[in-house]
């Protein structure tokens, strides 16, 4: 007893509200009008799926309610909307709330290839805006707009419980239960009750049970055995025609749709062998790919055949030019073999040195010669 006399008195001191009693009907309805006809918004309160509204919506309503424009009017203006909802408020139909914005750290249950498309979005967003030059105040403005606009807010206890007329969240509390939610448990509580009491069902109503529960489970083996048979088919004819003839009986039989979509079509036919359309696809994929890895290697050649060609152009012509400076002398060796053919004179070696020049001329390689051997081969064309 002298506890409960010590919060009391404490109590008093402080100032702490007192305990909150149960709500009118009154009460009740005009919160029933209020959730049906303020609008709210959907979000998490404590791990909990919540809809809140704001205080100032409220009272805008509430003003143009029956409440406030009937013969024996509630409140006519809007502290007394707003004194009124702080009584509701006390008898815990609703509470306060703050708003909280989540931070992008915050934001963990996002996939890393998001974030990476993100900051590739972003990057590209950064790089239009420096490219644009006298409407990036406005673009600025307009994006943080929207930003703001489209930022998640979390919702958190607020310490003071007063309603005020504000923008401030507001969570309901009061949940009343729709009406086909008692018809549904009334339907379920007598459905239990007459499936116990089968035993004094009449005759005629226990035989129609029982045939329709035959027929119930004979519709469930009969789909579990077109199940089998459809699977049993495909393979026969997938095997003896060597896989180019597909045939599938009841083919949305096991597929994701409704009761009678799952009877329609009655069989698929397709063909798959040389010829047919996915076999011309496949070897198209192929050609593709071989044009593609063709492409590839010829990219990879060019660059060597570019500089092997430009390695042998200049033997070419220096050979061309050294067989032209040469041009008398080799026309004329065959007619001092045939004049001198037993007398081994100088016009041999000269012959010899010919030879090989001409054969260092086809092998693309250059010779260093002394100018006495270029002027003692020039000999044999002053004396024919």
């Amino acid at each position: 007893m002298a506890d409960k006399r010590k919060t009391k008195k404490r109590k008093e001191e402080f100032g702490e509200p007192a305990e909150s009693e149960k709500p009118t009907s009154e009460e009740y309805a005009v919160a029933k009008w209020l959730k049906a006809n303020v609008p709210t918004k959907k979000t998490k309160f404590l791990n909990h799926h919540v809809e809140y509204f704001t205080g100032t919506k409220a009272v805008d309503a509430l003003l143009t309610s029956k409440w406030a424009t009937g013969k024996n009017p509630i409140f006519t203006t809007r502290l007394e909307v707003t004194d009124y909802l702080h009584l509701m408020l006390l008898h815990k139909l609703f509470h306060r709330a703050k708003k909280v914005p989540v931070s992008e750290q915050e934001l963990k249950g996002k996939s890393k290839k998001k974030d990476a498309e993100k900051s590739k979005s972003g990057d590209e967003k950064d790089g239009e805006k420096s490219q644009a030059s006298a409407c990036e105040g406005k673009d600025t403005k307009e994006s943080k707009e929207k930003e703001k606009k489209k930022r998640k807010i979390r919702l958190e206890m607020h310490m003071e419980q007063v309603f005020l007329d504000t923008a401030d969240a507001y969570v309901w509390i009061y949940d009343p239960m729709p009406w086909y939610y008692w018809l549904c448990g009334a339907l379920v509580v007598f459905g239990t009750i007459t499936v116990c009491m089968f035993p004094l069902w009449p005759a005629t109503v226990r035989k129609g049970v029982y045939y329709l529960s035959i027929a119930a489970a004979a519709f469930l083996v009969m789909i579990i055995a077109l199940a089998v048979l459809r699977v049993v088919v495909f393979c026969l004819v997938w095997i003896l025609t060597l896989s180019r003839h597909h045939l599938w009986l009841l083919p949305n039989l096991t597929e994701d749709v409704g009761f009678f979509a799952s009877f329609w079509p009655l069989y698929k036919y397709e063909y798959r062998g040389p010829g047919s359309e996915s076999d011309k696809a496949s070897k198209n994929k192929k050609k593709r790919k071989k044009d593609k890895q063709s492409d590839d290697e010829a990219d990879d050649k060019t660059p060597l055949l570019t500089e092997g060609t430009g390695d042998s152009v200049q033997p070419a012509d220096t050979t061309t030019d050294h067989v032209g400076d040469n041009n008398d002398v080799p026309s004329q060796q065959p007619e001092t073999k045939e004049e001198q053919p037993e007398v081994p004179t100088a016009d041999k070696l000269s012959e010899s040195e010919s030879e090989n020049s001409q054969r260092s001329s086809t092998d693309r390689d250059f010779e260093m010669v002394e100018p006495g051997d270029i002027e003692g081969g020039d000999t044999p064309n002053q004396n024919p």
